[in-house]
């Protein structure tokens, strides 16, 4: 299992973790990871070695420029890589990046300010020809965006995108934004070739003392969404590549799933209604509050 973008540690110790929960055998897995950062990749080192994992290669150094895996002339390739690359970056070597010595430009050279399609790209390199798959958290922009859109157009067509799934708001402590995760594999189970399953999860999701999170609940329901890869009403549908062509390319959620009925309707004459009386006591309360402040200074 690799990281190309590894921050402390999370996800290798989670899938670490997740072995372990099912009782399955964890203590053949081989983990490795890169990070850009000398203080977190130092802390994702001492993360593994405290939580008993033993067979890890943590590698600090910046992936894009300088990948740390790599087998003679040719990257390393991994039966899993999980990632959460930093959006959008502006502080890359795009020029290094059309020629790149590792030929991870098969698809093209993203633009200068969003790194996102060359990391998309490495880790599509990074995986095992026969067994590889990826799971990575994007920003839902790398969908859709029309600067990307030849990349995708080819990334479509190699018929590599396995899952696209779309997650709630405010699930990330740093961004209110919504994600989306992009499942990839190398060579897809035959009942799967040509179809790409689009995952509309943006309501599973819980928020209690302004957090947000996934309920046990939630992520069985996207699972066994991903696993049974059939259309579900309102939340999940599976669409063919070629008609995917005919929509430009375009992985948007919301233009491959009908999820308008599964979300709650509003009322607008009773949100007129609550806005209207919240405006009342506001205004009664706002009267209050001055004539007590002209009481005040009157004494």
């Amino acid at each position: 299992v690799y990281d190309p973008t590894c921050g402390s540690g999370g996800m290798l110790l989670s899938a670490a973790e997740e072995l372990r929960r099912q009782g399955k055998e964890h203590r053949t897995l081989r983990l490795f990871g890169q990070e850009r950062n000398l203080t977190t990749s130092a802390i994702a080192r001492m993360n593994l070695f405290l939580h008993g994992i033993e067979d890890f290669n943590v590698v600090r150094g910046d992936t894009l420029a300088n990948p740390a895996f790599t087998d003679g002339d040719q990257l390393r390739r991994f039966d899993v890589v999980l990632a959460n690359p930093p959006y959008s970056i502006k502080a890359w070597d795009r020029d290094a990046w059309s020629a790149d010595l590792w030929g991870r430009n098969k698809y093209g050279t993203p633009p200068q300010g969003r790194a996102d399609f060359a990391f998309w790209q490495h880790i599509l390199a990074s995986m095992d020809p026969a067994t590889g798959r990826c799971a990575i958290l994007f920003p839902h922009g790398v969908l859709f965006r029309d600067e990307e859109l030849e990349m995708r157009r080819r990334i479509v067509a190699a018929d590599l995108i396995e899952a696209v799934i779309g997650l709630g708001p405010n699930l990330f402590y740093n961004s209110p934004m919504e994600a989306c995760i992009v499942v990839c594999r190398s060579a897809k189970p035959a009942s799967r070739v040509g179809k790409v399953l689009f995952i509309d999860a943006v309501n599973e999701v819980t928020r209690e003392r302004a957090q947000s999170f996934l309920t046990s609940d939630h992520i069985d329901r996207i699972a066994s969404a991903f696993r049974s890869f059939e259309a579900e009403d309102g939340f999940a549908a599976v669409t063919p590549v070629d008609a995917i062509a005919d929509l430009d390319n375009n992985l948007s959620i919301p233009l491959h799933v009908d999820s308008m009925g599964a979300r709650p309707k509003h009322d607008l004459d009773a949100a007129l209604d609550e806005w209207r009386q919240s405006a009342s006591e506001l205004r009664s309360a706002a009267h209050a509050l001055f004539a007590r402040l002209d009481e005040e200074a009157t004494l």
